[in-house]
């Protein structure tokens, strides 16, 4: 082989081995999907790629805790970082399914919204289950859940998310319930029953939706009068024009989490993606987005007021709000979501 052969061969090996190291580390980030995930490929993933401190490959799940567990059980973690809601975030911590993190690198605490850190995850939005409507399908608005309940005087269906979780607290509001003292009669046998029995009452006006996307969709074809629905998915209908309203008074905040998938590889890089994700300039431009509510202080201020008063987070719209009690759900799921299952399929 002549000197200038092997001299050619050992140069693009040379710069075959610079390109590889020079090429970015892949970072799979899982989340919910829809109107939700293509805000964050605009606020999160396209901006970090174009930083160059990774490539996101981004997927999505329907928040099952049971995948994770298969992988961390298997010893082979497909995924890094995952979007997960705060009940399963509690759970999956105590089981040992997500890394324990370290959250210097995101600055000070308190310039976060209470609960935000904790040990295994970094809330990245807040978002509310509100009472939705069409203003131009109904002669007056409805005020509150007593109304949702009032099919006398708003007939037709009504639209509830198919699970114990959200339905059980609205159905106590709509009896009387105090927001403060929600999950204090919700955590005795006789809160519960009282609960089903309210939901008896319009269990044939109750049409179920699973979708995030269905409530919108139903109110502007007719198909139900009024709906709870993610608060997110109505103002993405709003902005494309449909004539949909929210009732804020007795909604359901609760934050959504980052969270780094126990055994991960990447577990320095997936931190430092939710670092970049939880800055005030990146949180605005989701919020721009959809609006959720930052959990960065300092992002309220970058948003325009139009803006402001769509967020769960809004002073107005947090007034009489209830945070949901992620560790209720914890302790209570499985056999409230059992009790609804055998209550909706009778």
């Amino acid at each position: 082989m002549s000197r200038s052969l092997r001299c050619n061969i050992a140069c693009a090996l040379a710069l075959l081995s610079t390109s590889v190291m020079a090429a970015p580390q892949s970072l799979t980030v899982i989340s919910f999907g829809g109107a939700t995930k293509q805000a964050q490929d605009k606020a999160y993933f396209q901006p970090f790629n174009a930083s160059g401190a990774g490539s996101i490959v981004a997927g999505e799940y329907n928040g099952e805790l049971s995948k994770i567990k298969a992988m961390v059980a298997a010893g082979h973690t497909s995924w890094d970082v995952v979007e997960v809601e705060s009940p399963e975030l509690l759970r999956g911590c105590e089981e040992g399914l997500f890394e324990k993190l370290d959250q210097t690198a995101l600055g000070d605490p308190a310039n976060f919204v209470p609960g935000a850190l904790t040990e295994c995850g970094v809330a990245t939005y807040v978002w509310s289950m509100v009472l939705a409507y069409d203003q131009s399908k109904l002669a007056k608005a409805p005020k509150s859940w007593a109304d949702f309940w009032n099919v006398a005087d708003y007939p037709g269906k009504r639209g509830l998310r198919k699970g114990a979780k959200y339905t059980l607290e609205i159905a106590l509001l709509a009896d009387g319930v105090k927001a403060q003292d929600l999950y204090k009669v919700l955590n005795t046998p006789e809160g519960v029953s009282r609960a089903f029995a309210k939901l008896d009452q319009i269990k044939p006006n109750i049409q179920w939706w699973e979708a995030g996307a269905q409530p919108a969709q139903w109110l502007v074809a007719g198909d139900v009068a009024m709906s709870a629905a993610y608060n997110g998915r109505i103002a993405s209908a709003q902005k494309e024009g449909m004539k949909l309203s929210i009732v804020w008074p007795q909604s359901l905040y609760d934050p959504e989490y980052w969270a780094v998938v126990k055994g991960t590889p990447n577990k320095a890089l997936a931190e430092q993606f939710i670092a970049f994700a939880s800055q005030p300039q990146t949180q605005k431009v989701f919020s721009e987005n959809i609006p959720y509510g930052p959990v960065h202080r300092k992002t309220l201020a970058l948003l325009p007021a139009a803006v402001q008063e769509q967020l769960p987070t809004a002073e107005a719209n947090l007034a009489e709000a209830r945070a949901v009690d992620a560790e209720f759900w914890v302790d209570h799921g499985e056999e409230l979501e059992q009790r609804f299952n055998a209550w909706a399929a009778r």
